[in-house]
């Protein structure tokens, strides 16, 4: 038995790091893309965030940026506090049309960061379970990795950024840059809901 979610609008992010640890390092950025049942575009977030007072950076992470300044730049200039940020993202959930769902590529990456910064800045679990607090989001969230395996069929080691076809991103450049990203995403997303679940191919065919 199915049971609709009304107004699901999927907020699909991407973040950038100078690590891989939250709290131990810092989110430099992020963006998140709203996007409706269908596919289409319904607003976007995105905010460069001063680094935690307590935290690091990790060397490798900061060996990996060099290759892309242009990325480093749009990721640390004009940089605003987290507080305010998180405060300001929240607002933003609240005033989507709908029943926001976090979607990210991974989901286990992008979510926990967000997730840390929530509840570090604002007290607000991303995900709501058997405690209390406000439900930001529906249930666990989307993990757009998988979904393209089980909606597309593909083993879930070519369920990579560089190994969709450039149409399923909507031929937006993974450029690291967190809106550029976190698009690319949201038109990956729309690409795996317009497309038929293996299972239901098969489904179709066999009525016929």
């Amino acid at each position: 038995m199915r049971y609709p979610l009304p107004n699901p609008v999927y907020v699909v992010t991407d973040i950038e790091v100078n690590g891989p640890t939250p709290g131990e390092h810092s989110m430099l950025a992020f963006a998140s893309v709203a996007v409706d049942a269908g596919g289409g575009e319904i607003d976007t977030f995105e905010a460069v965030l001063e680094t935690l007072p307590d935290a690091g950076e990790n060397a490798t992470t900061m060996d990996w940026f060099k290759s892309f300044p242009e990325a480093w730049a749009a990721a640390t200039t004009n940089p605003q506090p987290p507080q305010t940020v998180m405060e300001d993202y929240v607002d933003w959930l609240r005033g989507l049309p709908g029943q926001p769902i976090f979607a990210a590529h991974p989901l286990a990456f992008d979510g926990a960061w967000i997730d840390h910064y929530l509840r570090r800045f604002q007290g607000i679990r991303m995900l709501k379970g058997p405690w209390e607090g406000e439900p930001l989001f529906y249930t666990a969230g989307l993990c757009l990795q998988a979904f393209a395996a089980g909606r597309s069929g593909r083993e879930f080691s070519a369920c990579f950024t560089g190994g969709y076809p450039p149409e399923w991103l909507g031929h937006v450049p993974h450029s690291h840059f967190a809106i550029d990203d976190a698009r690319g995403y949201a038109n990956l997303l729309r690409t795996l809901l317009q497309m038929n679940a293996p299972d239901e191919t098969v489904t179709s065919s066999n009525r016929r």
